[in-house]
């Protein structure tokens, strides 16, 4: 990849984590917010989202909603742990797909694929260019060597000193 393609994915991941910051952060303040409208009205697998809209659960269902969407997006943001943070960036927007879908459409302005599966595609590209190493916290715990498979570490270190690892 050249410099170009770094800092597309740099203000890539920084436009993404503005959005699931503003999002969590929008949804903590308020509080009059809660996701039991949108769940009962789930129009796909509407019995597992009623379960998560019934009043014993939805205290822990909007917790996890607020702060899920704040901490991938300050993830994202800060290039730390992006990988981990995608994988549950993947599931919230899967979480959020299903309810909207009446199968081909999804949301009612679009034919199967809305701004979830585009958020889904974004989250893809992250995990599989390790966006969290282009100028992010991820970059630094590789380049000292923390919180590194041991194989990866020997092959770090080898490469350091010029060498190449036998196998």
């Amino acid at each position: 990849m050249n410099k170009n393609h770094y800092l597309f994915l740099l203000f890539l991941r920084l436009g993404m984590g503005w959005l699931f910051v503003y999002a969590g952060i929008s949804k903590i303040v308020n509080p009059n917010w809660t996701a039991a409208g949108f769940l009962q009205s789930s129009k796909m697998l509407s019995n597992i989202y009623g379960w998560f809209a019934l009043p014993g659960n939805i205290i822990f269902v909007d917790f996890l909603n607020e702060w899920g969407l704040t901490l991938i997006g300050v993830a994202l943001i800060v290039g730390a742990a992006v990988k981990y943070a995608s994988y549950f960036g993947i599931l919230l927007m899967l979480l959020y797909y299903f309810p909207t879908l009446e199968f081909p459409y999804a949301g009612g302005h679009s034919f199967i694929v809305d701004e979830h599966v585009i958020y889904i595609l974004v989250f893809l590209l992250f995990i599989g260019t390790r966006s969290g190493e282009m100028w992010g916290v991820d970059r630094y715990l590789k380049d000292h060597h923390i919180l590194v498979k041991n194989r990866e570490k020997e092959v770090l270190e080898k490469e350091e000193k010029g060498g190449v690892l036998e196998t």
